[in-house]
């Protein structure tokens, strides 16, 4: 029985972009952007940096569990670059409600 249950909320999750050094955009998810992004600067946890290292935290938005977390990651993934640009450049430094999110457009 890995499921929570109803009385208890789970924890949440963060789909998160990370600008690299090339200028590309990382997408992922974690329980902890900050310690994952920590984890990229060191070139660890990603293959995705070993050619150009991660630069900066750029964007974060939470969902209630890991399962919504992974669908909206790969909602962000399908997006073009010019799409991703404007989640990065539409984030004011707070994670963003699910309710709310641009991707759902």
């Amino acid at each position: 029985m890995s499921e929570t249950p109803p009385n208890l909320p789970s924890k949440p999750w963060f789909v998160y972009l990370v600008r690299a050094a090339n200028g590309s955009l990382y997408c992922g998810v974690s329980d902890d952007p900050q310690r994952r992004f920590i984890k990229h600067q060191k070139g660890q946890g990603a293959r995705y940096f070993k050619t150009s290292p991660a630069q900066a935290l750029v964007y974060v938005e939470q969902w209630p569990d890991k399962a919504e977390a992974l669908r909206q990651e790969r909602l962000v993934k399908k997006l073009r670059k010019s799409a991703k640009e404007a989640l990065v450049a539409a984030y004011g430094g707070c994670p963003a409600a699910p309710e709310v999110s641009p991707c759902d457009a």
